[in-house]
């Protein structure tokens, strides 16, 4: 787009701290697991991108981003029609992000900075407007705190498992004593087994999964009523009670700037 190169290779060895690439991406949209030699923002001003490292997976609506560090494995899923924009960032071009991957808030400035920077030459030029607007764009990129639909990843096999399977049934209700059969584990074992591997209840853990899809399906320009019957929910009100608790805000405001 914008005259530039799509393919992500071309834009780790830019002479520039910054490197920025716009794509349009369609709903459903699979990027398989590879890694960069440049640290990642990967943010979507349409939609919302699934986000897997081996850390974990993190959700990420229009008005986040995803900070992913150099040289880690990564994986991304769109949700609805996006409009990517990201950027690579060279060593020590942002250096108050975080070496693990994490959700960043993505205020106005910051959002029309990254968009201007995917339109600007790949060798901009750094002592005129476009390398203000580069050193604009990195003073704004910091670490802001916003709630995170995140995943943690269990690194006990059978629990990993378990996990697969309640994505994939995100309408159970999924008591511990299910889930302990699933896993072939005492239903005390698997408490204290998976609160040593995510750092996360189980029952927190669950609610972050119906989150996440059901942010999947809005982006997707699905109904709250039917959202919340996918994910279990008998009413919307209850699913939206639960969704602010968890973000702060409504289903329908989500994805509002």
């Amino acid at each position: 787009m914008f005259g530039k190169s799509e393919n992500r290779d071309d834009y780790q060895d830019v002479p520039r701290p910054v490197a920025a690439m716009a794509r349009d991406l369609a709903d459903g949209h699979h990027i398989p697991p590879h890694r960069h030699r440049r640290a990642q923002l990967i943010y979507g001003i349409t939609g919302a991108i699934t986000v897997g490292t081996p850390l974990g997976t993190w959700v990420v609506p229009a008005s986040r981003g995803a900070w992913v560090p150099a040289a880690l494995d990564h994986e991304m899923t769109c949700a609805g029609r996006v409009a990517m924009r990201t950027l690579y960032l060279g060593p020590g071009a942002a250096t108050r992000l975080p070496a693990t991957p994490t959700v960043v808030s993505v205020p106005p400035l910051l959002r029309e900075l990254i968009d201007e920077a995917t339109r600007l030459p790949v060798e901009y030029d750094t002592e005129g407007r476009d390398g203000l607007v580069m050193r604009l764009l990195l003073s704004e990129l910091s670490p802001r705190p916003v709630p995170a639909l995140h995943l943690p990843a269990p690194d006990c096999p059978r629990l990993a498992d378990l996990c697969a399977r309640i994505r994939r049934c995100p309408q159970d209700a999924w008591t511990t004593r299910q889930a302990a059969a699933a896993a072939h584990m005492s239903p005390r074992s698997l408490q204290r087994r998976f609160a040593e591997t995510t750092g996360m209840s189980l029952g927190h853990w669950v609610r972050q999964a119906k989150l996440a899809h059901a942010v999947a399906l809005l982006a997707k320009g699905a109904p709250v009523t039917t959202v919340a019957l996918r994910v279990g929910y008998a009413t919307p009100s209850a699913f939206t009670a639960m969704f602010r608790r968890a973000l702060g805000t409504t289903p329908s405001l989500y994805f509002s700037p």
